[in-house]
């Protein structure tokens, strides 16, 4: 049996059964207490006959001492209570000592008619009241109150026999269901437990499928081909391993040729005489460029070996919002200046933060930089730190506004926006993997292609995110978003 129809039929039963088994002892105490109760109220109509002829004698309704009642005050106990009352409303005698006073006042007087010749029941009394006439002439009533303390105890001792009766059909029924799970589930999810724990040690993992037909034993089936998908993918991954060598290999392939372009623009700086001071100056400045990109790419690649390799959390430091953010989006109007781009920076960070600064500022250089490259000349580049209650300024291209808007929520984002050409879409899914550059970029002198990649690793160990938005006709917006420094109780 399927283990979810073998479920849902356990789980009717342990549901049902308690419900059945309390309305069986609440039928069968409920019937008892109607025998009781029937008793009892033939008891009481036994001692209130016996009472009437007694209460009855007129005289008993006039105003005299207390001595003329010990004959009725016989006939009281701790059960059984007598008061009589003048027509007016004052009681003359009562076995049980009121201490209120013996003068009722008119709305008592009204109670005190009330259900006259009615035997009134309620949980823990019989109440008795009638009339007594004298010459066709109401003289007086009497009230006898019978106590069910033997009522009360039965009640009470049957509640906790009905407690006590469920409790241990629960438990039963506990003892039971813990059994069959026990052999339904434990046992099996043992047997695989074992099985998995030899696999992760590398142990000899038994064959055995078990027959049931359940859930479990389609468990231990899919057990075993994960068990060779596992292996298959531990082989993929040597195949990945040898494609990351053949990246490295590629990339210091394209080392080549800026070393190629060092090696002859220096020998002619050596060799060549009839260079004027213009074009030795101008092979200086190439050959500056060349050696900077080759060391970008060095750094890129040395940057992301380590953040593939090493698992553990950047040392992080306590900085003030307003004079990080300003050093981290200072330093750009020369390269912009250079190229002849505008370049617009938006700050108004105010809290404080735990940072590692050294890789906040490789973060944002390889964003500016990578904006500056794809950036012509007369356009405009837009740097900003804004923090989680400040609004978007108005110079975020429309098309992503609202989706930036929404994705900020709860952080401070930091901006870099560029105008120039469009990402394809196909790529803005893929631009943050590692070697992914956009067409004609690689080989041009500009980028290791590994740039992205550890910006966005290293913004995801400040628990933070990154993600880009391009489109035709406005350009490229690139934002990360960090979380302010979380003060603690013992810093306030």
């Amino acid at each position: 049996m399927k283990i979810k129809y073998w479920l849902m039929i356990s789980y009717f039963l342990v549901m049902l059964l308690p419900v059945a088994a309390l309305y069986f002892l609440y039928v069968t105490i409920s019937h008892f207490d109607q025998k009781q109760d029937m008793i009892e109220f033939m008891e009481v109509n036994k001692k209130l006959i016996e009472l009437e002829p007694v209460l009855k004698d007129p005289s008993l309704y006039q105003s005299q001492q207390k001595t003329k009642y010990k004959a009725i005050q016989k006939h009281a106990s701790e059960t059984v209570k007598i008061s009589l009352f003048r027509s007016d409303g004052r009681m003359l005698f009562s076995s049980i000592e009121d201490p209120s006073s013996s003068n009722l006042n008119p709305q008592e007087v009204d109670l005190l008619y009330k259900d006259l010749n009615e035997v009134k029941k309620n949980l823990r009394t019989y109440i008795v009241k009638k009339p007594v006439f004298a010459d066709g002439k109401l003289v007086g009533i009497y009230e006898i109150t019978f106590g069910r303390s033997t009522w009360v105890e039965g009640v009470n001792h049957r509640s906790w026999l009905l407690f006590i009766l469920f409790c241990g059909f629960f438990i039963l029924i506990y003892v039971v269901v813990v059994m069959l799970l026990n052999r339904k589930f434990n046992r099996p999810l043992q047997h695989l437990r074992s099985q998995m724990t030899a696999f992760a040690k590398g142990q000899p993992v038994q064959m055995e499928i078990r027959t049931g037909k359940d859930e479990i034993g389609e468990v231990l089936t899919h057990f075993h081909q994960m068990r060779s998908q596992l292996e298959q993918t531990q082989y993929e991954l040597s195949l990945q391993q040898k494609d990351k060598e053949f990246i490295v290999a590629a990339l210091s392939h394209d080392l080549k040729t800026p070393l190629t372009v060092i090696q002859a623009y220096t020998e002619a700086l050596q060799t060549e005489n009839k260079l004027s001071e213009k074009e030795k100056q101008e092979y200086r400045t190439i050959l500056f460029e060349k050696l900077a990109y080759m060391k970008q790419m060095l750094d890129d690649l040395a940057v992301y070996t380590a953040l593939q390799s090493v698992q553990e959390r950047p040392e992080l430091v306590e900085v003030d919002g307003e004079e990080f953010f300003d050093m981290l989006l200072s330093g750009y109007e020369q390269p912009c200046k250079k190229k002849g781009i505008r370049l617009d920076v938006f700050q108004c960070v105010q809290s404080t933060y735990d940072v590692n600064v050294k890789q906040m500022m490789r973060v944002m250089d390889n964003l500016v930089a990578n904006a500056i490259r794809h950036t012509d000349p007369g356009k405009r580049i837009w740097l900003a730190a804004i923090p989680p209650d400040t609004a978007l300024p108005d110079w975020v291209f429309p098309p992503f506004f609202q989706e930036v808007n929404a994705w900020r929520m709860g952080g401070t984002l930091l901006i870099i926006q560029n105008q120039g050409n469009a990402i394809p879409i196909e790529m803005q899914t893929r631009i943050f993997q590692p070697f992914v550059q956009g067409e004609g970029a690689r080989g041009t002198g500009g980028s290791s292609g590994l740039g992205l990649s550890v910006a966005k690793m290293l913004v995801e160990q400040h628990d933070g995110k990154i993600k880009l938005w391009s489109t035709a006709g406005y350009g490229t917006l690139v934002a990360c978003w960090l979380n302010e420094r979380k003060v603690t109780k013992n810093e306030d």
